[in-house]
């Protein structure tokens, strides 16, 4: 009997090692918390790279969970992050595709190789405040397309 292989699972030990855990994940959802230990600044506060890999992650969460990964891999194409106000408390950040995107994303990955969506992350501190927002675009590709970002 022939052993499944299986699918590619994407990880970046530069993410694992800020200790982000994932809080809610399910097909086109992602939330996921930034722990302040370890990644604080030098007035221990969260440092402004933690928002950057926590809007990255939750914004490409969702596409992921929608990927044939044998045949799709994801990539950030850009990011930028607003930060609002100080947080000296573990932060949160989430993201959800709505139905209709899913529909759009793996209809243009069958017809284009590519696909790709912009997702706006809020980012909030342990009292629900608003502390940073992120915008990311998100790549969808096909392992064999040959196109331009």
């Amino acid at each position: 009997m022939a052993q499944a292989q299986e699918k590619p699972v994407y990880r970046v030990p530069f993410v694992e090692r800020t200790g982000m855990r994932r809080i809610e994940e399910r097909r086109g959802h992602s939330k996921l918390l930034m722990p302040l230990e370890g990644n604080a600044n030098h007035v221990d506060v969260m440092y402004l790279g933690a928002f950057c890999v926590l809007a990255e992650a939750a914004a490409a969460g969702p596409g992921i969970s929608i990927l044939d990964t044998e045949r799709f891999f994801p990539i950030i194409k850009d990011i930028a992050v607003d930060f609002h106000r100080m947080a000296a408390s573990d932060v949160t950040g989430a993201y959800t595709l709505s139905e209709d995107n899913i529909a759009q994303l793996l209809s243009d990955l069958e017809t284009k190789g590519s696909a790709g969506y912009m997702a706006e992350v809020p980012m909030h501190d342990a009292d629900g405040a608003l502390v940073a927002t992120g915008r990311v675009t998100v790549k969808l590709l096909s392992h064999n397309w040959q196109g331009k970002s």
